[in-house]
């Protein structure tokens, strides 16, 4: 009797798709937590904490070249991205504190210095003694001077002119200089800045005021910092600032 042909034996199934399943899976788990790490990461830049780094010595005495800041953004009022508004502010900047703002003159860089004046204020400045509104200030906690004796002047100081008190009945040139230059009046919605380092410090007295739209935030502590060494190439490992690490900005 003739047998019926064998059935050909199926092979075990295949295991292909089921590992590819799984590689699949862990691909978009992989894919899902990153997204949700970058998201996290633009509300927090955004809305709460940034980074910046000290490039200058503008601000020595209190903040060094080399120093790396995270900055609050929120506390006055975090601008919402594309759309040109504000959250709520938690408080308005106040008289003395370190604001970080973008510069009037290039809205790409940003600036850090000490807000001196407030809208409405009247400042000068007598052999580089700040006067706000009537009395001279002391700063010596905080400004340093590291030119003394120079006191530079130029047509770089003469936007003043515009809001000086009385200049309608002023009837000698006004001639500003760096350490010497005002009596002027703060406009409403602007603030006067000015760096620690009084004599190396590009800021309102060159420029002028900064419209209160253009202020992203205030430092709120040193997370790292080291003294830029150009003949060492590993000066950001070799050259760390270990005493500064948390410290807080004053």
């Amino acid at each position: 009797m003739d047998e019926a042909p064998l059935d050909p034996i199926a092979p075990p199934p295949a295991r292909t798709s089921g590992a590819f399943a799984s590689v699949a899976r862990g691909l978009f788990e992989w894919t899902k937590s990153l997204s949700l790490a970058i998201l996290l990461f633009l509300v927090v830049r955004s809305f709460l904490v940034e980074a910046y780094r000290i490039p200058s010595g503008s601000m020595e005495g209190t903040l060094l070249v080399g120093d790396f800041l995270l900055v609050n953004k929120l506390v006055y009022g975090a601008e919402v991205p594309f759309t040109g508004k504000r959250l709520p502010a938690v408080r308005h900047p106040k008289y003395r504190d370190v604001v970080v703002f973008q510069w009037p003159e290039d809205l790409t860089k940003n600036f850090v210095k000490r807000l001196v004046g407030l809208p409405g204020d009247t400042l000068a400045m007598h052999d580089g003694t700040l006067v706000r509104n009537g009395t001279p200030q002391d700063e010596r906690q905080f400004v340093t001077h590291t030119d003394p004796g120079s006191d530079p002047s130029g047509e770089e100081f003469g936007w003043q002119r515009e809001f000086l008190v009385s200049r309608a009945t002023r009837t000698t040139p006004y001639r500003p200089s760096r350490n010497n230059w005002g009596p002027i009046v703060v406009p409403a919605k602007h603030y006067f800045m000015l760096g620690d380092n009084r004599d190396d410090s590009l800021d309102s007295r060159y420029w002028g005021f900064v419209a209160d739209s253009l202020v992203l935030g205030s430092p709120m502590l040193v997370y790292y910092s080291y003294a830029p060494d150009s003949t060492a190439p590993l000066d950001w490992l070799t050259h760390v600032r270990w005493s500064r690490l948390g410290e807080r900005v004053r």
